[in-house]
């Protein structure tokens, strides 16, 4: 049998995956569509994001931790660098049942199965397919999608009239 050369960690006691997460940790967030973020259906549609409670579980501002705050038991240390910065990911990272009907339960306590967590939306403009499955070709698919504990904001986006619909899907294009 033959050991994985990359998980010999280094002389810092670090593996492969430990610079990977470094790595990962310090890239940026995908650039929002600035021109289509400035146009009037963007903005408008963007208080539509707030009004209707998109904004409950797909969070617009988030501060980093402290530097210096332990995280994972310690094994890692936020540094001056990453520490106390201000994202917008239009997430909030935790776990929410939003029965979306697929079938995929995820490994876990039992209370946690059926839950997924709130995936960011910034880069949304970069994609082609939409939700946790990629199995959403559209944005107002992967909304329809939304139920249980986002079942609210998906009525609320269903009463909306045709136009804001589009105002709403306007702003979600230029994130």
């Amino acid at each position: 049998v033959t050991t994985d050369p990359e998980d010999t960690p280094d002389s810092n006691g670090l593996a492969d995956i430990d610079h990977f997460a470094q790595f990962i940790r310090g890239t940026m967030a995908p650039p929002r569509d600035a021109a289509l973020a400035q146009t009037p259906d963007a903005q408008i549609g963007a208080q539509l994001f707030e009004n209707i409670g998109c904004s409950t579980c797909h969070v617009t501002t988030l501060v980093t931790a402290p530097p210096g705050t332990a995280l994972n038991g310690g094994t890692y240390i936020v540094s001056a660098a990453l520490g106390n910065k201000i994202i917008h990911p239009f997430g909030d990272f935790l776990l929410h049942d939003i029965g979306t009907g697929d079938g995929i339960v995820q490994a876990g306590p039992a209370s946690t199965a059926n839950k997924l967590r709130t995936a960011p939306l910034w880069g949304l403009h970069i994609r082609s397919r939409y939700m946790h499955d990629l199995a959403s070709l559209t944005l107002q698919d992967a909304i329809d999608r939304h139920k249980h504990e986002a079942g609210q904001a998906r009525h609320a986006f269903k009463e909306l009239t045709a136009p804001a619909q589009q105002q709403l899907i306007t702003f979600l294009k230029s994130l």
